[in-house]
This record gives structure tokens, C-alpha cells and sequence, in this order.
């Protein structure tokens, strides 16, 4: 009679536990002292004088000396600062940091993510309202946060435009030709300037339905001299009727918060000419319990906090494989552009198709 051997995983022990959790305690320390670092100057004035003391930090700023000279410690423990100088006193950004934490023009640029996570639209408002799970919609965020998400957003334009929409095939040649683009969700216009600078001969079209947005999206196109090429509509999607089609159609990290992801999508492939294209630009959820348990997993999991106070969560990118087919669109396609940014594209089938 054979004995069969069962392989058991150890459980770890207090010892292995206590230095895991020590550092989820560490981690908010290094992400309080960027936030702090961010909001009183700190960071760019290092940025700028590379070798600063934290005497002359706390001189250039008007700042406490003592005061910064703990923040300055915190920075290097947390591997935001680097020693510089043969008296081991001065500081520099560690590499690349200043392009992550203060270049906006950036596709790798964060420092907005930090600004947001400690906003208390994120986690406050979430634990003040456990009990109750009473919701709230953009128009009851303040400006600063409207602002902070903006921030937040706008790498993902600058990754999908143009590089992210060049990977659709045949879309380059069409924007080059020249269409009209409609932007949906277009919050507070950043996407809108980028698209109309990036393709000159296209005529962009912006569609938000909070008032405030459109207002901050109608006075950035009006800075960047781009009023006869973009015009604003103030919509909720699920109510969008656009009165000549488009060749284009993007939606911006903000496909998730649909009320109803079917009437967008569809009226969506109503504004679309015959082989026009719907690209869905959205952070790409863990489908696995392995993805939760990376760095990008954590963080999506900290934005679903917001997402849940407005009544909606982040998906799988697989999600909009399955509403693109289901509203008859073809010739899908997906790309990873980051482990936090994802694409889902499909084409209106074109006339003669017999899609």
C-alpha cells in the first residue's frame, strides 16, 4: 500500500509577518513626506539646486530649518534624496525623480497620484461615509480635486497621444488625413488641446456632462488659440446625440464610470462614420488574485476607494472586448501601454462591410 506524501506551505511566522507590515507603514511615510514635499516647494527647489543644504532649502523657501532639516531626513530614508557634497550635508533628487515627480509633460510623470491619494475625496470621505455608503458625483468634489485628477490624467493623454493611438491600425493615417474626434469625458480639456495641436487638419470635439470641467476645458482651449478647431458640448454621455459623425471617438480613464456602459456605447457607434474607431483608454483591473497582489494592483485598488464613492468600480480590460462586440463593433484590438494603462479599440464595420 503506497503512502502518498501531501506538500503543505509553511505559514510564516510572527517574525517573517512583523517586517511586511512594518513596511506598508514605511511606505505611507515616504508618501506623506512627497506630498509634503510637493505642496511647500521642496522638491523642485532641490530639483533646481542640486547639492542644497537643508539650511539653504529652509532660507530659499522661508521655511522652519528644523522643520525641514526632519523632512530632508525622512527624503533620503525614503531613497527620495541622494547625499551630495563632500560633507555628506547637501541633497539631490535621486535619479530620474524630478522627470516622475515634476516633469508633467512626461508619459511617466506621478506626482499628481500623490496630491490625489491624499485628497479627502480619496479616503476620507470613504471612511466617513462606511456606515452610510451614501455616494456623491464629480459635481460635489471640490476644484482642487478636479484639478488634482486632471493632473493625475493627463500622462495617460500624453502616452495615447499620438504613440497610443498609432498602435490602431490605419487610425495614424486617418488622423493625418484629417476627420472630426470626439473626445468623451473630457474633463478639463487637456486631452481636447492635445488632440487638436497633434493633428492639425482633424476638428475636435469635447463632451463632459459636469458643467465645472467644461468651463476649465472651454478657457484651456481658449489659452491655446484652438477655439475654431474645438468645440465644447456639456453632456452626460448616456444622453449624447452629436449632430455630424465622427471618425474617431476616445474615451479617457473614465469608461468605468458610465452609468450605463451599453447606451454610451451605443450611442457612440451612432456618432461614428462607417469605419470609424472607438478607442477606450482605461486602467487595465487585475482579473487575478496574483494582479492585486502587485505594486500597480495595490494602487488601482486604492483608486476603486474614489470609484466606489461614485457608484462604480475599475474592470478588467477584457470587460470592453465583450461591450465592443456585443454593440457590433469589429476588427478589435487591445495594448498594454503601461502595467497601468491599457487600450480596447474596435471599428465601426465600413459601409459595404456587411457588418
Amino acid at each position: 500500500m503506497s503512502v502518498q506524501t501531501v506538500q503543505t506551505t509553511a505559514q510564516p511566522t510572527l517574525a517573517e509577518q512583523a517586517p511586511v507590515l512594518l513596511s506598508k507603514i514605511a511606505g505611507y511615510v515616504a508618501h506623506r513626506t512627497v506630498v509634503i514635499g510637493l505642496r511647500a516647494g521642496l522638491l523642485r527647489t532641490v530639483a533646481g539646486s542640486p547639492g542644497i543644504s537643508a539650511d539653504e532649502l529652509s532660507d530659499r523657501l522661508g521655511l522652519d530649518p528644523f522643520y525641514v532639516s526632519v523632512w530632508c531626513r525622512s527624503a533620503f530614508a525614503s531613497g527620495i534624496l541622494a547625499r551630495r557634497g563632500d560633507g555628506g550635508d547637501g541633497f539631490e533628487l535621486e535619479p530620474h525623480l524630478g522627470t516622475l515627480l515634476l516633469d508633467t509633460s512626461s508619459p511617466a510623470y506621478v506626482g499628481d497620484v500623490f496630491l490625489v491619494c491624499d485628497a479627502p475625496e480619496m479616503f476620507g470621505r470613504f471612511e466617513e461615509n462606511l456606515a452610510t455608503g451614501r455616494r456623491m458625483w464629480w459635481d460635489d468634489t471640490t476644484p482642487d480635486w478636479i484639478n488634482g485628477v486632471a493632473g493625475a490624467g493627463t500622462p495617460f493623454y500624453t502616452r495615447l497621444i499620438p504613440a497610443g493611438l498609432a498602435h490602431v491600425p490605419g487610425l495614424a493615417e486617418r488622423l493625418s488625413t484629417g476627420c472630426r474626434v470626439v473626445d468623451t469625458a473630457c474633463g478639463s480639456g487637456v486631452g481636447l488641446v492635445r488632440l487638436a495641436s497633434t493633428y492639425p487638419n482633424c476638428t475636435v470635439v469635447g463632451v463632459d456632462g459636469d458643467r465645472h470641467s467644461v468651463e476649465v476645458a472651454r478657457e484651456r482651449v481658449r489659452a491655446a488659440g484652438l477655439e475654431d478647431r474645438v468645440r465644447l458640448v456639456c453632456s452626460p454621455l448616456e444622453d449624447m446625440v452629436l449632430d455630424e459623425p465622427a471618425g474617431l471617438v476616445i474615451n479617457n480613464i473614465s469608461m468605468h464610470e458610465c452609468r450605463d456602459a451599453d447606451v454610451v456605447t451605443r450611442n457612440v457607434a451612432a456618432t461614428l462614420e462607417p469605419g470609424g474607431w472607438f478607442v477606450i483608454s482605461d486602467f487595465p483591473f487585475p482579473d487575478s488574485d496574483a494582479g492585486l497582489r502587485t505594486p500597480p494592483g495595490q494602487v488601482m485598488c486604492g483608486i476603486q476607494f474614489f470609484e466606489a464613492q461614485i457608484d462604480d468600480q475599475l474592470v478588467p480590460r477584457s470587460t470592453y472586448d465583450e461591450l465592443l462586440a456585443r454593440h457590433g463593433f469589429a476588427n478589435l484590438g487591445s495594448v498594454q501601454l503601461t502595467p497601468m494603462h491599457a487600450l480596447t479599440y474596435g471599428q465601426v464595420p465600413p459601409a459595404g462591410s456587411g457588418g
